[in-house]
């Protein structure tokens, strides 16, 4: 599974993005511009000592990324969308696209049709979650798709 992050603006986020990513044993794909660096304190406190485990691979932009990746299944998740992200079906190397906290996934690339846009449902009058929130989401409901392939079930650690 990979989770990526089109131009993210919180460290924090990012951090907890990271550490989720750990956990369901995904891959990030982050896309620049950041709106802070790599080695900031907020984004290491929040991915805690999770950030060294991370497979994560940065690019320099969105064209640069689908040349480096070619993704054959890509979903947007966007509040622009009409399905709902339990009505996609998310195959094992699947690329679910998250937007920057303040603007989401550009019109430009949802516009281009190379991947599919799936929302999150929420009540009138709320305009998005947090990301960090809507990744966890839509990442376990891809896990649990595809049978929680390699996480621990039940036992303990």
């Amino acid at each position: 599974m990979n989770i990526v992050l089109h131009e993210p603006e919180i460290p924090q986020n990012a951090g907890n993005i990271g550490r989720s990513c750990v956990a369901a044993g995904a891959r990030l794909h982050m896309i620049r511009p950041f709106g802070f660096t790599i080695d900031e304190k907020r984004l290491r406190r929040a991915g805690m000592d999770y950030w060294f485990s991370l497979d994560v691979t940065y690019y320099d932009n969105y064209e640069h990324f689908m040349a480096a990746n070619k993704p054959a299944s890509l979903f947007f998740a966007t509040t622009k969308a009409s399905r709902l992200y339990t009505e996609a079906a998310y195959p094992d190397d699947a690329f679910i696209m998250f937007g920057k906290e303040s603007a989401g996934i550009p019109e430009a690339i949802l516009a281009g049709g190379a991947g599919q846009p799936v929302r999150i449902p929420m009540r009138g009058g709320v305009r998005s979650l947090n990301l960090s929130s809507s990744v966890a989401v839509i990442l376990f409901e891809a896990m649990r798709q595809n049978g929680f392939r390699g996480m621990v079930r039940g036992e303990k650690f």
